[in-house]
């Protein structure tokens, strides 16, 4: 076999390879790896920290176009070129002299395009591309899973196009992401959309960030503009010898008349007493099984409900559990909610461990894989989020933050969940007709909690109940009722505010959702799992953060005038639609199954930036958005500035400042005074009031008393008054 080295995307991946080869030394950037029957001369590992190559930003290809010009664009290299992250340069001259020295490569990377591209990009830069490679292809850390891997190596030539699908994506990302970015800030600054000191204000675009925001607009526009609208409704209440109970007619109508024009034709007097005959009763023994495992969706969903964790904050927590020395729980980064039946036995033998350590004891319901839960053909790169063999002591759980806590012992009940009996209740249904028009009644009966035992002490969720627990009386087929009719009144409802847990699933089924889109696009979408991936849709949010187009309050997302101006300024362009990411992906999975063209698809992708550039330099002079540009630019200003009265006071990053600093203001304020954090309220009450209401909080220097005072504003300096 000669010199090998084995390719690893990040440390804590190489450190679990390291353990299951039975490592022996450790250097920095890299392992060696000892003789074995896998290895006859032994091995060196080493590792990527994420992407250490990445593509050449617009100035690395020619320095004036560091400047941002409308008269530059659009952006296009003759010829994509790939430099070394400024911030990683140590590590990759590592790998590179390791690259040099060996003769074969093992690339180690994550199993899908991404990894495959890593990988690739870093042999490339290196100049090794003409050594031969092997691929290790596995979806778990485990020990055995890893030594079965190494055993079971596949040719690297079969994975080559994986790398050509996520080099195409990528390229296609930068050429229309830049581009679209310069171009919408400049013709928006042009607009009069403008920043601090009259600077140019930021737009970031791109395919997937910007349709996301699009939809997140939409319904907040929908919301907006709501008008309940009346319905009328007809309902019952039956009374018999054995109780009351309430029954309704399936039906809405738009107005009171509509229903009492029903009544008459029905010959039932809209007032008094009917006697109605009761035709049928169901009673139905109905079980619920446990929800499927968690993908990285599913989980960042439920804690997002749960916990109020963004989603950024889930995939940091579970990665955190991850990378644990003991590796708590599997995989975080996974689209599937199955596992194998090779995780499910180490579960099932595991079980009465895992049962101790969540405090959840019970008679298992079954031993055997069921395929809700156990499917290796829908396990592709990765599987479902479980705990790890390796059961975790008191002091471990301990050494836990409490939000890693919340989060390991919900992914460890799901997988008790598998186990663990089925909810069971009685659903009853009774058919009541009054004349023959039916009226439909429907109560359910708690028979046995099952896997719902775990999670007693959760909130009740009023609006996930299959049906609202209501006892009904002893009645039966044929008996008759006395009718007392009721014409309810109810208004529409607007739709719901986004939480921030409501994007991943907007996102991943926007496909499903969204009526406009062909059924071609809907389809592809379907197969893709929407906009972003499992490892990317946190990130996406985060941005949307980051660049003020979104704001969360109580966990309920609203667009910002920023974000209204983009989503008016790409109105109508693919831009904004998810038919996008559906055409590329279309495409993309050819180039991965090496039946497309990575060429062909820059190429065309060359062609629709050209054509967006030019469309939307012509179709920005109809937009309309001056409300917007006041609105945005008045809800940055904390208050009207005391010392110069003709700027504002507005927050900068390390302090509060004016707008009019540049033509010679120097009013500022600190955005901490004696480790207390001054909020804009307080500042708006200097600049208005000359004094702040009392604040509690302030340390005394060099100690860690705590004192209160009020703050005044003399000189245009705050100081602390104790009247």
């Amino acid at each position: 076999m000669g010199s090998v080295l084995i390719i690893a995307e990040k440390p804590s991946q190489a450190q679990a390879y390291f353990t299951a080869l039975n490592g022996s030394k450790k250097h920095d950037g890299y392992f060696e790896i000892p003789k074995s029957s896998i290895f006859p001369d032994g091995a060196k590992l080493t590792y990527a920290i994420g992407h250490l190559i990445t593509l050449f930003e617009p100035h690395d290809y020619e320095e004036s176009l560091k400047n941002w010009s409308l008269d530059n664009l659009p952006i296009i290299p003759t010829k994509f070129k790939f430099k070394v992250s400024s911030d990683k340069i140590k590590q990759f001259n590592i790998v590179k002299k390791l690259l040099d020295e060996c003769n074969e490569i093992i690339i180690g990377t994550d199993c899908d395009r991404e990894g495959e591209s890593i990988a690739r990009l870093i042999i490339n830069q290196a100049g090794a591309s003409h050594k031969p490679t092997k691929r290790l292809w596995i979806n778990s850390l485990e020990d055995d899973e890893i030594i079965k891997g190494f055993k079971n190596l596949k040719d690297g030539k079969d994975y080559i196009h994986y790398s050509e699908e996520a080099q195409a994506r990528q390229i296609s990302d930068w050429l229309v992401g830049l581009n679209t970015s310069r171009l919408y800030s400049l013709l928006l600054f042009k607009k009069g959309v403008k920043g601090e000191g009259g600077r140019n204000v930021s737009f970031s675009v791109g395919r997937v960030q910007t349709p996301t925001l699009k939809l997140i607009y939409d319904r907040q526009k929908e919301i907006e503009n709501f008008k309940p609208k009346p319905f009328f409704e007809l309902e019952s209440l039956f009374s018999t010898n054995s109780g009351t109970y309430k029954g309704r007619y399936k039906g809405k109508y738009d107005s009171k008349n509509e229903v009492q024009d029903l009544l008459r034709k029905s010959g039932i007097s809209s007032t008094g007493k009917s006697i109605g005959e009761i035709k049928d009763v169901k009673k139905e023994v109905k079980k619920t099984p446990s929800p499927q495992l968690f993908s990285l969706s599913s989980l960042q969903v439920l804690a997002n409900k749960k916990f109020r964790y963004s989603p950024n904050q889930v995939l940091k927590i579970v990665q955190s559990l991850y990378d644990n020395p003991l590796k708590l729980v599997t995989y975080p980064r996974t689209d599937t909610p199955y596992i194998t039946d090779s995780e499910f036995a180490y579960l099932k033998d595991n079980l009465s461990n895992y049962q101790k350590l969540a405090n959840q004891v019970f008679e298992p319901h079954s031993l055997e894989p069921n395929k809700r839960y156990v499917n290796s053909k829908k396990v592709q790169e990765h599987y479902a989020i479980v705990p790890t063999k390796k059961i975790p002591s008191d002091t471990v759980i301990n050494s836990l933050t409490i939000e890693q806590k919340n989060i390991y012992f919900e992914i460890l009940k799901s997988a008790l969940g598998m186990f663990h009996a089925p909810y069971v209740y009685e659903e009853t249904t009774i058919v009541t007709t009054v004349n023959e028009l039916p009226f439909e009644t429907k109560g359910k009966i708690e028979k046995s909690k099952g896997w719902k035992e775990m999670f007693l002490d959760d909130p009740k969720d009023e609006d996930n109940e299959e049906l609202k627990e209501s006892l009904l009386p002893d009645v039966s087929s044929g008996m008759k009722v006395e009718s007392m009719l009721q014409i309810k009144e109810g208004k529409t409802t607007k739709p719901k505010q986004y939480t921030e847990g409501d994007l991943i699933p907007l996102m991943r089924d926007c496909g499903k959702k969204i009526k406009e889109i062909d059924e071609e696009s809907k389809a592809i979408l379907n197969e893709v799992e929407g906009l972003g991936t499992e490892a990317t849709r946190s990130n996406i949010i985060e941005g949307l953060k980051k660049q003020k187009y979104i704001e969360v309050k109580k966990n309920k997302v609203f667009v910002t005038k920023k974000g209204e101006i983009l989503c008016q300024a790409v109105e109508g362009t693919l831009l904004a639609k998810p038919e996008l990411t559906a055409k590329w992906e279309s495409y993309l999975k050819k180039i991965g199954k090496g039946e497309g063209d990575k060429k062909t698809f820059i190429l065309n992708t060359i062609n629709f930036t050209k054509s967006i550039v030019e469309n939307t330099k012509q179709s920005i002079e109809f937009l309309k958005i001056d409300s917007q540009i006041q609105a945005m630019q008045s809800i940055d200003n904390i208050a009207l500035c005391p010392t110069c009265k003709k700027g504002h006071i507005i927050e900068k990053k390390e302090f509060y400042g004016c707008t009019e600093y540049k033509n010679g203001c120097k009013q500022t304020f600190p955005k901490k005074k004696n480790d207390k954090s001054l909020t804009k309220t307080q500042i708006k009450q200097l600049c208005e009031k000359g004094k702040t209401s009392k604040i509690k909080g302030f340390k005394k220097k060099d100690s860690t008393d705590k004192f209160e005072a009020f703050l005044e504003l003399k000189d245009g300096k705050v100081m602390f008054a104790f009247k």
